[in-house]
C-alpha cells in the first residue's frame, strides 16, 4: 500500500513538473516597445505654449501710421526711428515722456517694466524711399527743429523663420500619426504597438489555437447533434491518419458547411473536431474580412491560407460566412466591383 501510494506521489509530482516546464517554454511575445507617441504630442503642445509665453515676456509694440508718428514729432516725444529691412519702421519715445505722460499708459500697461525702455514702441510699415520723403516734407517746413536720428537695420529672424514652417510641419506630422494609430485601431499607451498595425491591414486577424495553446474541447462537452458529430467523426480520423485514406486514393473534404440557428453549436462543434484531431484551429468571423479599403478582404483571405499551410494540417472556421456570401455576378450592371465578391472569388480560389 505504501508503495502504491509513493508511486502516485511520483506521478503527481511528474505531473506538476511537466506542466510547469510547459508553461515555461510557451513564449511571452514580442517585446514591444516602451516609446509612446503621446510624448511626440506632448512636445509639440509644450514648444507651442513656450512659444506663447515667450511672445508675453518680449516686448509688444504697437502699431501706428505716419500720421500718429508726425504728431509724436510735434509734441517732441520721438527720440529715434529705425528703419528694417527697408520696409518696417520702428518708433522709439523717449524715456522720461514715455513714464510720465498719459498718452502712452497703453504702452506701459502692456508690456512689462523692464522691457519699456528697450523699445521700439511704436511700429508701422511703409517703404523706406517713401518714408524719407515725408520726413523731408515734414522738416522742410520746420527748418528750426533738429532732425531726429534714423537709423538702417538689417534682421533676419533664423528661429522666428524656423519655427514658422517647423512647427506646423510638425502638427502635420502628429495629426497623421494620430489618425493612423487611431485607423489602425492602436492606443497611446507604451507597448501599443498600433503605429505598425496600418502596414499590416492586410494580415489575417484570425485566432491561432495551436500546440501553445491547445485546444481542449471535444466531442463529449458538445451534448446532442449525433447526426453531426457522425458526419465529422471521419474529417477527424482523416486528420489523425492521413496515410491509411491517401494509399487509397481519398482526399479529404475542401470545407464543410454548418447551418443553423444562433446558440445551437456550431462553432463549439467546429472547436471539438480540432480538439479531437490534435491540430491547429484558426477561428474569425466572416466580418473581419470587409472593410472600407478595397482589396484588403482578398489579402486577408491569402493571408489566413498562407498561415495555414504552414500549420499544415489545420482546421479554419470562419464563423458568420454570410457576411460576405453573395451570388456571384450580382449586379455587374452598374460596372462596380464589390469588396464582397473579391473576397469571396478569393475564398473559393484557396480553397480548390
Amino acid at each position: 500500500m505504501s508503495e502504491k501510494g509513493n508511486q502516485n506521489q511520483i506521478d503527481k509530482l511528474k505531473k506538476q513538473f511537466a506542466k510547469n516546464n510547459k508553461q515555461d517554454k510557451k513564449p511571452n511575445g514580442p517585446k514591444r516597445s516602451g516609446f509612446n507617441f503621446y510624448w511626440v504630442y506632448a512636445i509639440i503642445f509644450a514648444l507651442f505654449i513656450g512659444m506663447q509665453i515667450f511672445s508675453a515676456m518680449s516686448f509688444r509694440a504697437k502699431n501706428s501710421n505716419f500720421r500718429d508718428f508726425e504728431q509724436k514729432l510735434e509734441l517732441g516725444d520721438v527720440e529715434r526711428v529705425n528703419i528694417v529691412n527697408e520696409k518696417t519702421i520702428q518708433v522709439f519715445i523717449k524715456e522720461e515722456r514715455l513714464l510720465e505722460n498719459e498718452r502712452y499708459e497703453e504702452v506701459r500697461n502692456s508690456n512689462l517694466s523692464d522691457a519699456i525702455n528697450s523699445g521700439p514702441h511704436y511700429v508701422f510699415e511703409m517703404p523706406a524711399t517713401a518714408f524719407e520723403d515725408r520726413l523731408k516734407d515734414y522738416y522742410e517746413d520746420r527748418s528750426s527743429e533738429e532732425p531726429i536720428a534714423v537709423n538702417y537695420e538689417t534682421q533676419e529672424n533664423f528661429i522666428g523663420d524656423i519655427i514658422s514652417w517647423v512647427l506646423p510641419l510638425l502638427l502635420m506630422i502628429a495629426v497623421w500619426l494620430f489618425i493612423m494609430r487611431r485607423m489602425s485601431g492602436g492606443g497611446g499607451a507604451p507597448g501599443g504597438g498600433g503605429g505598425s498595425q496600418i502596414f499590416n491591414i492586410g494580415k489575417s486577424r484570425a485566432k491561432v489555437f495551436d500546440k501553445d495553446t491547445e485546444v481542449k474541447t471535444t466531442f463529449n462537452e458538445v451534448a446532442g447533434m449525433t447526426g453531426a458529430k457522425e458526419e465529422v467523426l471521419e474529417i477527424v480520423d482523416f486528420l489523425k491518419n492521413p496515410k491509411k485514406y491517401t494509399e487509397l486514393g481519398g482526399r479529404i473534404p475542401k470545407g464543410v458547411m454548418l447551418s443553423g440557428p444562433p446558440g445551437t453549436g456550431k462553432t463549439l462543434l467546429a472547436k471539438a473536431v480540432a480538439g479531437e484531431a490534435q491540430v491547429p484551429f484558426f477561428s474569425l468571423s466572416g466580418s473581419d474580412f470587409v472593410e472600407m479599403f478595397v482589396g484588403v478582404g482578398a489579402s486577408r483571405v491569402r493571408d489566413l491560407f498562407k498561415q495555414a499551410k504552414e500549420k499544415s494540417p489545420c482546421i479554419i472556421f470562419i464563423d458568420e460566412i454570410d457576411a460576405i456570401g453573395r451570388a456571384r455576378g450580382k449586379n455587374n450592371f452598374t460596372g462596380g466591383n464589390d469588396e464582397r465578391e473579391n473576397t469571396l472569388n478569393q475564398l473559393l480560389t484557396e480553397m480548390d
